[in-house]
C-alpha cells in the first residue's frame, strides 16, 4: 500500500512551467477584458509568475513568447528572472500573426513567406542562445478553409523542408517540440492536427524533435491518456501543454473541466517515466485568464496539476496490476477510482508547511496585498494582452 511519505520524493521533482502570456489580458474572439496590475513589460510577467513560485514551490521556469516578449537584451532579462528566482524556458515561435501568413507560414506556396517563417524560428534559436533555453516550439496555424484550396501532401512536403532547416540551426543541448491541434483557425485542415501527423514530422527530423501535446487540442471524446502513454513508450513526448476545454480550445484552467482526465493523463505520465530523474518531458501550462485575476489563476492551475499529481502516486499499481492479470475487470476499476477520490488535499497542505511554504497559497495570496500592489504600481504604459 502506497502511502503519502512514498510518494514525496517523486512530488520533490515535480515542476510546472508557466507561459508569459497567462499574465496578459485576454478573452474571446468578440472581447479582450482588461484588468487592473496586467504587466507591461515582459519583467513585469516575470515578476508575476515569480510570485506564483514564491507561493507553491511548484513554478521555477517561465515561457516566453516571441514577439510577445521581445526585449533588446534576453541575456539582462535571464539574469532579471534568476533574481526573483525562476529561469527562462520554453521559446514559443509565432507565425500566426503576419499578414503574410494569410494562406499559411511553413507550408506556404511562395517561397519568399515560407523564408519570413524560417528566419523568425532562427531568430528564436537566437534567443534560446541568450536566455540558455532548452525548447523551441513550433504551433502553426497553417491548414485551408474549403476543399480544393490547398494541395494538402505538398503542404506536408514543403512543411517537412521548413522544418528540417530550423532543426539543423539547433544547438546540441536544443530541442525542437512540434504542437498540433484539431481544428482552428483553419477548418477544412490543419497541417499539423494531431499527434501522428506531428509525431510522423519530428520522426523524419532525427533524436531533437519531440511532440507538443495540449490538452485541449484534440476532437471531443478523445482519449488524450492514451495519446500519452503511446508517445512516452516511443519516447517522443517532449511536453505538455495544460489546460482545460468544454468544447473547443478553451484554455481554461487545468483540470477546471474534467479533474478525472488530469488524474488518467498524469497516472500515465507517472506510468511512462515522464516524472522520473531527468525525465525530459516537459510540463507547462498554456492558458487564458479571460475573466479571472491572472496570478491567482495561475496558482489555481499548478496546484491543480499537483493535487492530481499526488493521487496518480497512489495508485496502487501492485495491486491494479495484479487485477488485470486476472481479468478482475471489477476490482481493477475500483484500485483505480479510490486512488482518484482519495483527499490528499491536507498531506499537500502539511507537505506544503514542511518545506517553508504556505499551507494554502490561493489563501496566501488573497493576504499577501500584491494584487492592490500591481493594480497601484501599473499605471500607465500599455497592458500586455494576446497578440502584445
Amino acid at each position: 500500500m502506497t502511502t503519502f511519505d512514498d510518494i514525496v520524493p517523486t512530488l520533490d521533482r515535480l515542476a510546472i512551467e508557466v507561459p508569459s502570456w497567462a499574465y496578459g489580458n485576454s478573452g474571446t474572439r468578440f472581447r479582450v477584458f482588461s484588468t487592473p496590475g496586467t504587466p507591461r513589460t515582459p519583467q513585469e510577467k516575470i515578476a508575476d509568475a515569480a510570485k506564483v513560485h514564491e507561493l507553491t514551490g511548484l513554478a521555477p521556469v517561465v515561457a516566453l513568447h516571441i514577439p510577445w516578449d521581445t526585449v533588446d537584451d534576453y541575456a539582462e532579462l535571464r539574469r532579471f528572472a534568476n533574481d526573483h528566482g525562476v529561469d527562462l524556458g520554453t521559446i514559443n515561435s509565432n507565425t500566426f500573426q503576419d499578414d503574410a501568413y494569410k494562406l499559411g507560414s511553413l507550408t506556404h506556396t511562395d517561397a519568399a513567406v515560407r523564408r519570413q517563417a524560417i528566419d523568425h524560428h532562427l531568430r528564436c534559436i537566437e534567443v534560446m542562445d541568450a536566455t540558455g533555453s532548452r525548447d523551441l516550439k513550433i504551433w502553426l496555424a497553417d491548414g485551408t478553409n474549403y476543399p480544393g484550396q490547398g494541395d494538402m501532401r505538398a503542404r506536408q512536403d514543403r512543411l517537412h523542408e521548413s522544418l528540417a532547416e530550423i532543426y539543423a540551426h539547433l544547438g546540441d543541448a536544443q530541442r525542437m517540440v512540434l504542437e498540433y491541434k484539431f481544428f482552428e483557425p483553419a477548418f477544412y485542415h490543419t497541417d499539423v492536427p494531431d499527434w501522428g501527423t506531428s509525431y510522423a514530422q519530428v520522426s523524419a527530423l532525427g533524436d531533437k524533435a519531440f511532440v507538443c501535446l495540449d490538452t485541449g487540442h484534440h476532437a471531443p471524446g478523445t482519449n488524450i491518456e492514451f495519446i500519452v502513454a503511446q508517445l512516452l513508450r516511443l519516447g517522443k513526448l517532449g511536453s505538455f501543454d495544460f489546460n482545460s476545454r468544454f468544447y473547443a480550445d478553451d484554455d481554461l484552467i487545468v483540470g477546471a473541466a474534467d479533474p478525472f482526465q488530469l488524474f488518467r493523463i498524469m497516472v500515465e505520465v507517472i506510468r511512462g517515466g515522464g516524472l522520473d530523474e531527468g525525465s525530459p518531458v516537459a510540463l507547462m501550462l498554456d492558458q487564458c485568464h479571460n475573466i479571472e485575476d491572472k496570478v491567482p489563476g495561475q496558482v489555481r492551475s499548478v496546484l491543480n496539476v499537483q493535487e492530481m499529481t499526488a493521487r496518480a502516486l497512489l495508485l496502487d499499481r501492485d495491486a491494479l496490476g495484479k487485477a488485470q492479470d486476472s481479468g478482475d475487470v471489477l476490482a481493477a476499476n475500483e484500485i483505480f477510482m479510490d486512488a482518484f477520490y482519495t483527499d490528499v488535499r491536507p498531506a499537500l497542505a502539511g507537505y506544503r508547511e514542511s518545506r517553508g511554504l504556505p499551507a494554502d497559497p490561493m489563501a496566501a495570496y488573497a493576504r499577501s496585498g500584491y494584487q492592490a500592489q500591481i493594480a497601484a504600481e501599473r499605471v500607465g504604459g500599455q497592458q500586455a494582452g494576446w497578440g502584445a
